[in-house]
């Protein structure tokens, strides 16, 4: 492939598990991929999720949640989705995208059960982690499953 790569990762409100990969993608791959993100039900970005980048040195602050419909017509090379309501959901793109899932725990319903803000962020930067990890590995392990 002779230009970057286009990725756009897809959750259900845009809000967190998206924001985070979209933002590590632009810090560790920037060279070699182009990411955006979006939500087919979206919602504010999470403030935790701003704060959990944060401590990371990542600035997400002006980040805002997107619809899928605003890249209505892109051509993206991948479609990750990140959650399963999004895997169901997920719209159809033109061209010859490649779909694939990527499951990671919602960090917004994990932390609605915590005692303590502390329990919360715990959660959070389990998830941040996970993300991390796998942007970390792309493009080689952007391969298709089952």
């Amino acid at each position: 492939m002779q230009g970057k790569i286009k990725i756009l990762f897809l959750c259900t409100g845009n809000s967190s598990r998206s924001q985070m990969a979209e933002a590590w993608t632009n810090k560790l791959k920037s060279e070699k991929i182009e990411a955006f993100s979006a939500g087919v039900s979206p919602r504010p970005v999470d403030p935790r999720t701003i704060k959990v980048m944060a401590e990371v040195g990542i600035d997400i602050s002006r980040a805002r949640s997107k619809d899928v419909s605003e890249f209505k017509g892109t051509a993206f090379d991948y479609v990750i989705t990140l959650c399963g309501d999004a895997q169901e959901s997920c719209p159809l793109f033109p061209g010859s995208v490649r779909k694939l899932h990527k499951g990671f725990e919602d960090p917004v319903r994990l932390a609605a059960a915590s005692q303590t803000e502390e329990e919360a962020m715990a959660h959070y930067r389990r998830i941040r982690e996970g993300i991390r990890e796998f942007v970390a590995g792309m493009p080689g392990n952007l391969t298709i499953e089952g």
